[in-house]
């Protein structure tokens, strides 16, 4: 009895910080930052990252209500200082929490107590009868039905946030996104499946990228930087992830296998993806010149940080749940919807229909190769031809 009361007191304190976790995420919404950057125009962004620091500044130019403010601070430099560094506070707080959620979540999903089980008794009595008495055959189709019911709810939602987005309406997808990070967080309430839980925790991470993308801090002269602070913190609820799940190395694609031969295969794979996307979206330079260090430094960024992350969320985890629990075309669809429409931000149909397409075919890659190195290395090559090296070499091409 005292370790069922200890088993429930642990399960509200979790459950107590998811909530208040979501709080300091809901501080996000009404923050300096967040608040100014909801009333931008959500435009050019770089994959599923920020937008340039020119556009914002453009932006914030033309807001009324701003116009006092950004007067005061370039008139008064401590009171810029001081605005910089409340944006710090609030972007590592909302950070924090996003990872906190995700690292709670794994712990919560395996956990069991007298009254999750009685609950779940309860919701499933019903059913359980009546189940029991169609048969085998029919007990698989109830249980097929219901987890792609499970899977398509969180996706649909995710789906509404992006194409709120899309429609540049920053405040409503940001309570959107709140919403589903903490339905996914309790989810182990009414869900048993383990299928559903090690589906829903790779789900969680794309309204945390998001979330931490959209409380980041506007204050540096290039985006480039950016890219570190939005996807280096995702890094530790990724791998938190793979160890709960005990994935191999061999399961989120890890290996060797034909390493040279990829490395060159995804240069020219890379530019031809990345041409049809500049083509696309006609985006700009996240470097100034073509020189060594600016192109190392971007390949560096992206591959490292944008690539890998987005591959692992994607394809090593997302994906090959998916294909556990449904089938392989169905997985591929899927993640190759999710991957389109977390580019939301560039505000252009066309540009989430080719990045779905993109993600469609290197989720292709990834089922027949099994490399994780592979995909990040093309991944990352896709843009750093798409915002390094094209657009310094097409821009005055008029025919393109």
């Amino acid at each position: 009895m005292q370790k069922l009361i200890k088993s429930h007191k642990k399960r509200k304190e979790l459950n107590f910080l998811i909530i208040i976790s979501a709080l300091i995420l809901t501080l996000l919404t009404i923050s300096p930052a967040a608040a100014s950057v909801s009333k931008l125009e959500f435009s050019s962004s770089t994959g599923i990252g920020h937008a340039p620091a020119q556009i914002y500044a453009k932006n914030l130019e033309d807001i009324g209500g701003l116009g006092l403010t950004l007067t005061l601070y370039e008139n008064f430099e401590p009171f810029k200082k001081i605005g910089q560094y409340l944006d710090i506070l609030y972007m590592l707080g909302g950070m924090v929490a996003a990872i906190l959620i995700c690292l709670i979540y794994p712990r919560i999903s395996t956990g069991e107590n007298a009254f999750i089980t009685n609950l779940r008794k309860t919701l499933y009595s019903l059913k359980s009868r009546k189940v029991a008495e169609t048969g085998a055959e029919v007990q698989e189709d109830v249980e097929v039905k219901e987890l792609w019911l499970y899977i398509a709810i969180p996706i649909l939602c995710i789906g509404i946030a992006e194409l709120l987005i899309f429609s540049g309406r920053m405040e409503a997808a940001v309570w959107v996104h709140i919403g589903i990070l903490i339905a996914l967080s309790l989810s182990n309430i009414f869900i048993k499946d383990p299928r559903v839980h090690n589906i829903y925790m790779p789900l969680m991470l794309l309204p945390v990228l998001r979330l931490v993308n959209l409380s980041m801090p506007i204050f540096f002269e290039t985006t480039l930087y950016t890219f570190i602070f939005v996807y280096s913190p995702l890094m530790i609820p990724v791998a938190a992830i793979i160890i709960h799940q005990r994935n191999s190395l061999e399961e989120i694609g890890i290996t060797k296998k034909h390493f040279l031969a990829y490395m060159a295969l995804s240069v020219p794979l890379g530019f031809l993806m990345g041409l049809g996307e500049y083509l696309t979206i006609r985006t700009g330079s996240l470097i100034p010149d073509l020189t060594f260090v600016n192109l190392l430094k971007l390949t560096i960024v992206m591959v490292f940080f944008v690539g890998l992350v987005e591959e692992l969320i994607f394809r090593s985890i997302l994906q090959a749940r998916l294909e556990q629990a449904l089938s392989v075309p169905e997985s591929l669809i899927i993640t190759s919807l999710l991957f389109g429409l977390m580019h939301s931000g560039y505000g252009t149909f066309n540009e989430m229909l080719y990045t779905g397409f993109v993600g469609l075919i290197m989720g292709l890659l990834f089922y027949k190769t099994k490399s994780l190195p592979f995909v990040a290395v093309l991944h990352g090559f896709v843009n750093v031809f798409l915002f390094g090296i094209l657009p310094h070499h097409l821009i005055g091409w008029t025919w393109f």
